[in-house]
């Protein structure tokens, strides 16, 4: 199952591909523009064939990005946005209006300098404006030419098959780690079913993984980890404790903790590409290369036996963002 390529739709893509919102915001200072540029361009000479962004990063500034450092190689990648997530001066919208999706394509594509965005993904399902008009309205972006094929973030089975029926979805982006276990609940089933690529968004755990963070009080201030149940002081001091078991793990399997966590992903289905993050080039490199880890089904089996979620204490999210997720929760 360590595939150097899998399929979404009508593409291949490198197994692990490159998650691009780090370099704009979310946890701690961004790196400058010009580093974030050498960061994505040495991504691609890595070996990295897909780029995932969205409007909500950095407010726009995230494909900007994209759009001045990667225009000139544009045939060199899959690229993935995201609309329906936005933002409005300086707050956070989210809404799935065919009129406003319609703009924010529009408005993505110029910053993105390109005439037409390989995989288009709805953010978030809003619950309130029927799918037909929002799914209809991307269907008219693929026949338009502006969008190859669309996709999904954040759904539930159910709705990933409503969807589908009205216009068929290349892929859903979920959250998917050793300690982020839901999409195993019907999602990851409803994709195979499907043939939907399932792409694994925060594969290392915002960090977690990677065994880089031991002390939540050096985040800084306006970390997106600090509103989150399972970094919260009283919970991380649990489940920082599951790392010294994970890392004999990964010792003994012969790669970092965070090729682990990645390969264990790839090796739990052909299905499945994860899309981690990073601001530092040596890390890129570690986390593509965790395509060439072979782990034995002992190895499958003890990994999720040490971080799943029983062992995990806190939830992805606080009440009043997880409200907004359309998706299956452990109950």
């Amino acid at each position: 199952m360590t595939r150097s390529t899998r399929k979404i739709g009508p593409f291949d893509v490198s197994a692990i591909s490159f998650g691009c919102m780090n370099v704009s915001h979310a946890y701690g200072a961004p790196p400058s523009p010009e580093a974030a540029g050498r960061l994505l361009n040495e991504a691609l000479d890595l070996g990295y064939t897909m780029l995932d962004t969205a409007a909500l990063y950095g407010f726009g500034s995230n494909e900007s990005l994209i759009g001045e450092y990667l225009g000139h190689r544009r045939n060199e990648y899959i690229l993935a946005s995201k609309c329906a997530l936005h933002g409005d001066n300086g707050k956070r919208v989210l809404t799935n209006d065919p009129a406003t999706l319609r703009q924010s394509c529009e408005d993505s594509l110029k910053r993105l300098n390109t005439d037409v965005i390989d995989l288009f993904y709805l953010h978030r399902y809003d619950k309130v404006t029927p799918l037909e008009d929002s799914i209809g309205v991307l269907s008219d972006l693929v026949k338009e030419g502006k969008v190859r094929e669309i996709g999904l973030s954040e759904v539930s089975a159910d709705t990933l098959r409503k969807a589908h029926a009205i216009h068929p979805v290349a892929a859903l982006q979920t959250e998917y780690s050793l300690w982020t276990r839901e999409p195993e609940i019907a999602v990851l089933e409803a994709c195979r079913e499907l043939g939907v690529a399932f792409v694994a968004f925060s594969p290392l755990a915002r960090g977690f993984l990677s065994g880089g963070l031991t002390d939540v009080s050096t985040l800084a201030e306006k970390d997106l980890r600090r509103n989150m149940p399972r970094f919260f002081p009283e919970n991380f001091a649990q489940n920082v404790r599951l790392l010294d078991e994970f890392a004999d793990l990964s010792n003994r399997a012969g790669c970092t903790m965070g090729q682990l966590a990645l390969a264990w992903l790839l090796h739990t289905d052909d299905n499945v590409i994860p899309i981690p993050g990073t601001t530092n080039p040596a890390h890129a490199r570690e986390n593509f290369e965790s395509a060439t880890v072979s782990l034995n089904n002992d190895t499958m089996k003890a990994a999720g036996d040490i971080i799943n979620q029983h062992t995990v204490i806190g939830g992805r999210y606080v009440e009043s963002t997880q409200a907004e997720i359309d998706t299956e929760q452990f109950q």
